[in-house]
């Protein structure tokens, strides 16, 4: 009798550690820090996404993850359109995922995500969206306090069989609260901030940056593509400023790109300063870091092996042009100082 049960015991046990083995999670921070591609299939009724894309409302969907090292995980999850520009203006909408479900345990642990995918199927789309993903890759080599992404390359499969399925880079942005935790902060929400009521040193880095991309379409005090967190342990301290969302820039230049009309520029190709003033010695010492990261900039471009040859050239170009200005005191004083925010 006890050989019995001692046998049973063990097949238990065995069990239960092959139940485990198969709802290990995925590590969130890891994902993130792996530069392998996913291949990643989407499957959901494409017909009721993209009938009703206005509504922000959550539908049922299936993943598959196949990661480079052999790994393989299916699972249902639940997906939502998002951007209100996108929704309106583009075949395929920004999308949100939901692991965050009893049905997603391997995932669970990556909650929410945003998915940049192209505006509508073809290698045009596919492009500006391997042009975005380089933008969050450039923003990381700057400073640490930033969004990661990580690369995939997905099939859109309609569940019901009535479109055709199709395949596209696309790529996943950190989620805001992941970023906060490495860093042992949180996000700052609800509260109206001025510009100048951030960490005046990030808020430099953030405002130069946005310039070096040609991007106008952010604001502090509207928490437009713009997120601010804020040390967990010092209450007194300012936040910080975390910029996303650069689809709308002059380094991507999509077709649909508009700029403000009281911004008195033609294009996103245009650059506008849209930081406030800083002394000659606050700007040099950011100018500084964005010369001391100039070859990493220009070596993740140039070797990006998805972007093809005719717009890798174009954002050389544009990022050349930033350079140029950046070590041009004459220039500098012009742009950053003269012509920079006064409210």
């Amino acid at each position: 009798m006890k050989t019995v049960r001692h046998l049973l015991l063990i097949v238990l046990f065995s069990a239960s550690l092959s139940g485990f083995a198969q709802t290990q999670q995925i590590d969130s921070i890891k994902f993130f820090q792996d530069e392998s591609v996913i291949d990643v299939t989407l499957e959901m009724d494409m017909k009721d996404l993209l009938g009703k894309k206005q509504n922000e409302r959550f539908l049922p969907a299936t993943i598959s993850m196949d990661f480079r090292d052999g790994t393989s995980i299916t699972e249902k999850i639940r997906v939502s359109v998002r951007g209100n520009f996108r929704r309106e203006q583009c075949y395929m909408p920004g999308l949100k995922l939901d692991f965050h479900n009893p049905t997603s345990p391997q995932l669970y642990k990556l909650d929410k995500l945003k998915m940049v995918c192209g505006c509508s199927s073809g290698s045009e789309n596919e492009q500006l969206v391997l042009k975005e993903y380089l933008v969050y890759k450039m923003y990381n080599q700057f400073t640490e306090r930033s969004l990661r992404v990580r690369l995939m390359k997905v099939t859109f499969k309609d569940a019901a069989g009535k479109k055709k399925p199709y395949v596209q880079h696309a790529f996943f942005i950190e989620d805001v609260d992941e970023m906060a935790k490495r860093h042992k902060m949180i996000e700052v929400e609800g509260a109206t901030y001025h510009t100048e009521l951030t960490d005046r040193q990030q808020m430099t880095m953030v405002a130069m940056f946005q310039y070096m991309i040609g991007n106008t379409d952010w604001s502090v005090p509207n928490y437009h593509n713009i997120k601010l967190m804020g040390m967990k342990d010092d209450k007194t301290s300012r936040p910080i400023a975390v910029p996303y969302d650069f689809d709308i820039c002059g380094f991507v230049d999509p077709a649909y790109a508009t700029v403000d009309e009281q911004l008195n520029i033609e294009s996103v190709r245009q650059r506008l300063y849209r930081g406030f003033a800083r002394t000659m010695d606050e700007l040099q010492s950011t100018i500084k870091i964005f010369n001391e990261k100039k070859d990493v900039v220009y070596a993740l471009i140039q070797s990006f092996p998805l972007l093809d040859q005719k717009p890798k050239q174009n954002c050389i170009s544009f990022i050349d042009e930033f350079y140029r200005t950046i070590n041009s005191p004459k220039i500098v004083q012009a742009v950053f100082i003269d012509d920079s925010r006064s409210n």
